[in-house]
């Protein structure tokens, strides 16, 4: 299956060495990958963004949108507005995530048959 990565360390020590443990910290937050999903068919303005998702808070957006910046997958660009215009989308690293956001969807799917015939 591939090489074996050193148990005897946390997640966090992992990253950055074992590529399931450095993907694992990206996408940890609960929207994280549902954002990316959102992203994947261009740039989304905050609002539009918070409207597709009516369940998360608009703290919980900010942060989650913040953490997405900050690990490199999603840009934020303002425009000079007023009220200011701000915009997310994917990164070119970002972009890279959506084959397996599409493999994940068709898992996702899958195990979704196999739950209703249970």
């Amino acid at each position: 299956m591939g090489q074996d990565y050193d148990l005897d360390t946390s997640l966090e020590e992992r990253v950055g060495k074992c590529p399931y443990s450095t993907v694992q910290s990206l996408i940890s937050g609960k929207w994280a990958m549902l954002i990316l999903y959102y992203l994947m068919k261009g740039p989304v303005r905050f609002n539009e963004l918070q409207r597709q998702m009516p369940k998360m808070t608009h703290a919980t957006l900010s942060v989650q949108l913040k953490s997405l910046v900050e690990k490199g997958l999603v840009e934020r660009k303002q425009y000079e507005a007023i009220p200011p215009i701000v915009e997310y989308s994917l990164t070119e690293i970002g972009k890279g995530f959506q084959p397996v956001l599409e493999a994940m969807k068709l898992w996702g799917e899958e195990y979704i048959d196999f739950m209703d015939k249970k």
